[in-house]
């Protein structure tokens, strides 16, 4: 690996450094065996589930267990498990890829999909022994047998640590005795490999275990009855209950009490893969969006032709194509430091338990923008669609239903705003990202006096850049003045975090769509990326927009006086174009396109 990839950005750094366009993984850097792999997974969705919607939607659980054990013959499940344990053991993109592509069909089976393969099979390969992995990975990585995560407890939700569930080690020492409750277990109808999360003795931290259950020997397991659900309604939810369960000491899941780790490093790929799973859905609504509005007359025209038509077009293609960009650039760089670490010597589970901790910011960031931009993508066709965007007959409604799980599973998007903020601060501390002195810099900027020269911006995005660098400045001066009025205590004053949180989740995702395109306008020419230009400037505006109202809530929320003015002035200047774009022209371009092709087609 090259020294320049050891200067890789690190989890959270993209604020503080400048990163060049060359520097982004983008979907058109898809290799062979990435775009073979899309392939097959999109034929895959386009025979054996979204023929069978109505099924789903009725909710055949059978059918779900059926289409999961499909997805096993054909590789799809173990695409992140090594080879050594019956896995693809291909990287961290074809990971996104796959999870990506596979979930537009329905919610119910990307659940069943994202639960059996991240959370499910994940903690036993980046944590397991030797012993644990050659017994239960490759049955899970072929989908013989499938997993389950009990984890959420009655009163324990987003406070995952705080579970009642108990673990005692029986007299002869040779197993824990599990007594408890679990609750929203997806996939618990069908599985057989369960991870339990239980606390032994008074223990700090709850403890992991792996927990083999047989229906016809079921070991003190019962299950609850099916929920009856909003949407993914033919992913299994049960209750699950545990009444002396034994499980053999050797099935204890990394060490004692080291169960919190394992679930909140399970849950960041989680996020990050959720994201993905959000990013073909919102194509497939388009679609269905564009073919519709291109269809349906109204006053003897297509509806594709009105301007509040097209607007809502432009709006959900530049939001996927925007959410696309970050995810693809987001898994490269976990991809790389994996790569990375283990060329340092780290062991496959290491490296890739650091890999993707290094950029948990990013995954919390991904979960929040993409999990969003699905729903408001449904909600808009729901609206193009008009009266038969109501009914079942079409398929805007189960994917209204289906999106509004993604904003509270894989923590909540509010506990995730609130992380990335926090994780930011905590690296900060460390000393692994440097907020202080861009901070400090900042405010001596505001204390001098602005120039008035008007730059050269002749060359394609070198405003819109410097309006990322400016709207960076937006973060540090905010945030950096809060950390300092309120020190350690900033975590109880939640709303200034989400609003900081804001601006840092539009930074991210705007960087990400302007350095895709500007990469792709120097490898294809200009003419070939006029409506992706629109897009990532489009999406600039709004986030523009976004950013100056959580940044004036924040600056007058907590400071007064001459400090409240002088921040909010340096507001306006931060976030002032020196030429705005037409909005409504940059609309017609995405939405002429999309009319054009009847179809996503970025």
């Amino acid at each position: 690996m090259s020294e320049l990839n050891k200067d890789i950005l690190r989890g959270g750094q993209f604020l503080v450094k400048e990163t060049k366009c060359e520097d982004v993984f983008t979907p058109e850097d898809f290799s062979e065996e990435q775009t073979m792999m899309r392939d097959a997974v999109k034929e895959f969705n386009d025979r054996e589930i979204i023929p069978h919607k109505t099924r789903f939607e009725a909710k055949d659980y059978a059918l779900t267990e059926e289409t999961m054990r499909k997805a096993g013959e054909l590789g799809f499940l173990g695409v992140a498990v090594p080879e050594a344990y019956g896995g693809l053991g291909m990287g961290f993109v074809s990971t996104m890829l796959t999870c990506d592509y596979i979930s537009s069909g329905t919610g119910s089976f990307s659940t069943a999909f994202g639960a059996h393969t991240g959370i499910g099979t994940m903690p036993i390969t980046l944590y397991g022994t030797e012993e644990q992995k050659q017994k239960y990975v490759p049955a899970l990585a072929m989908g013989e047998r499938f997993g389950a995560y009990c984890l959420t407890e009655p009163g324990a939700g987003s406070d995952a640590n705080s579970g009642k569930t108990t673990a005692e080690l029986t007299a002869d020492g040779k197993h824990y005795k599990i007594n408890g409750q679990k609750m929203w277990i997806s996939n618990a109808g069908f599985a057989e490999i369960f991870i339990v999360f239980a606390r032994i003795e008074d223990d700090k931290n709850i403890t992991g275990f792996i927990l083999e259950y047989d229906k016809n020997n079921p070991n003190g397991v019962t299950l609850g009855e099916e929920e009856h659900k909003l949407g993914i309604r033919a992913s299994s939810t049960r209750q699950v209950f545990f009444n002396d369960t034994l499980v053999p000491v050797e099935n204890m899941l990394s060490v004692r009490g080291g169960g919190f780790k394992i679930a909140m490093n399970a849950l960041n790929v989680g996020r990050i893969k959720l994201a993905a799973a959000c990013l073909d859905s919102q194509r497939r609504i388009i679609n269905e969006a564009v073919n519709y509005a291109n269809e349906r007359k109204q006053f003897k025209t297509s509806i594709s032709e009105f301007g509040a038509i097209k607007m809502k077009l432009a709006e959900m293609a530049t939001n996927a194509y925007v959410g696309e960009s970050a995810s693809y650039r987001a898994a490269k760089n976990i991809e790389d430091r994996i790569a990375i670490r283990e060329e340092e010597g780290n062991s496959h589970q290491e490296a890739e338990l650091k890999g993707v901790e290094e950029y948990a910011i990013e995954c919390s960031i991904l979960k929040v923008a993409v999990s969003e931009d699905v729903q408001n993508c449904a909600d808009e066709g729901i609206q193009i669609f008009g009266g038969m965007g109501f009914s079942e007959e079409t398929p805007m409604e189960s994917a209204w239903r289906d999106a509004r799980i993604a904003r509270i599973y894989e923590g909540t998007n509010e506990i995730n705003r609130l992380l990335s903020v926090g994780m930011l601060v905590k690296k900060a501390m460390k000393g692994h990202v440097d907020l202080l002195n861009p901070a400090m810099a900042v405010q001596n900027e505001l204390m001098g006096i602005p120039s008035f020269d008007t730059p050269d911006y002749s060359e394609l995005f070198s405003e819109e850049k410097e309006i990322i660098g400016k709207l960076k400045k937006v973060f540090l001066m905010v945030a950096g003045a809060a950390l300092q009025k309120f020190g350690p205590d900033l975590e109880q004053h939640q709303q200034l975090l989400t609003a900081a949180s804001n601006i840092l989740i539009e930074i991210y995702m705007a960087e990400s769509g302007i350095l895709r395109t500007e990469k792709n306008v120097k490898r294809f020419g200009e003419d070939s990326q006029k409506e992706q230009i629109a897009m990532a400037k489009l999406y600039l505006y709004n986030a523009v927009e976004t950013i100056t109202k959580s940044a004036r809530e924040g600056i007058i929320s907590f400071a007064e006086g001459d400090e409240q003015r002088m921040m909010l002035m340096g507001l306006k200047r931060f976030t002032k174009y020196a030429n705005y774009p037409n909005v409504v022209e940059l609309r017609n371009t995405i939405a002429e396109k999309l009319k054009a092709e009847n179809k996503y087609c970025f």
